[in-house]
């Protein structure tokens, strides 16, 4: 049975029964059931972490680990994705340029994976999501990683080429500028030294004492090795790949023979006066895809821009060849 409850009245000096409204005793009664299950709950839910077993406490570690490596992993991928992006760009920019290949189109190298669907075998999982995009961005990193490595192959490939058409190209003079006279000659019409008309010649005569040493002007192949006299005398031709051919005539003596490797600054010969010549001097000529070419525009290698505009005005002289 209830107690009941009284309260003094100042007014009139006496104790009255306190009344209980049937309203606020429902009120009270719904907060302290409410009460009741809110503490009832959370503390179930506290308590359920003691009542897990430890194969689901093994999991939820698992898990939570999972999810640690995951997030390093995508944050290693977008590392090395940015990485590999200023290796396409110098790639694209300064190694292809340089080497005369055409950039790579952006398609080419960030393509999807297109048809059928290539991660269905990872749906079903309760960590689908996240595997499925951890797999694509590995995907697409790795064809990006093959496209540019076959890129920088074509790279190492071009330059080795490159390195050797440099160094076939005739690129410097047959005689050496201590050992000259003069550059008796230049390229284009000139007076015959027998026929006095008007000629074509088709090199550079230069003037030395016989027995002065004429050197290969770039690397290549001996395909000629000629002794006569007549026209260009002793002679030797040399194929540098690439399109070109040089000619060295009138010379004393040759000293190499036909299939023979040569380097630019090999002794080929020596200079002489035979053939049709009339005084010692080397005449050399330069031909590209078959065609003859002033040989004055292939001495960079080894004059001085002061030395060469000297050869320059002296090879535009129209005077008379000594052959």
């Amino acid at each position: 049975m209830a107690k009941v409850k009284y309260y003094y009245d100042a007014d009139t000096l006496s104790y009255r029964k306190i009344e209980r409204k049937k309203k606020d005793v429902f009120r009270k009664s719904t907060f302290a059931v409410l009460a009741v299950v809110l503490v009832a709950f959370f503390g179930f839910i506290g308590f359920s972490q003691f009542l897990m077993s430890p194969n689901e406490r093994t999991q939820k570690r698992e898990f939570e680990n999972l999810k640690l490596h995951y997030e390093l992993l995508s944050k290693r991928i977008e590392e090395s994705s940015k990485i590999l992006n200023e290796l396409q760009e110098r790639d694209n920019t300064i190694y292809r340029v340089y080497f005369e290949a055409n950039p790579i189109p952006e398609e080419q190298r960030k393509a999807g994976f297109g048809g059928v669907n290539r991660y269905k075998d990872l749906e079903g999982f309760d960590n689908s999501a996240m595997i499925k995009k951890a797999t694509k961005e590995l995907d697409i990193l790795s064809k990006q990683l093959v496209v540019q490595s076959k890129s920088l192959d074509e790279i190492v490939r071009l330059a080795k080429d490159k390195e050797e058409m440099l160094a076939s190209i005739p690129a410097i003079q047959p005689v050496a500028n201590k050992n000259l006279k003069r550059m008796a000659s230049g390229y284009g019409y000139r007076v015959h030294p027998i026929y006095k008309t008007r000629k074509y010649h088709w090199g550079m005569d230069f003037s030395a004492p016989k027995g002065t040493p004429v050197y290969a002007t770039g690397n290549g192949v001996i395909i000629k090795a000629v002794r006569t006299r007549k026209g260009l005398g002793n002679y030797v031709k040399i194929k540098h790949g690439y399109g070109y051919v040089t000619v060295y005539g009138h010379m004393e003596k040759y000293v190499v023979r036909k299939n023979q490797k040569i380097k630019r600054g090999d002794l080929i010969g020596y200079v002489g006066t035979s053939g049709t010549s009339t005084a010692p001097h080397l005449h050399y000529e330069v031909h590209k895809n078959n065609r003859k070419v002033n040989p004055v525009y292939y001495y960079f290698n080894d004059l001085t821009p002061e030395e060469y505009d000297r050869m320059l005005e002296m090879a535009s002289v129209e005077n008379q060849s000594l052959d």
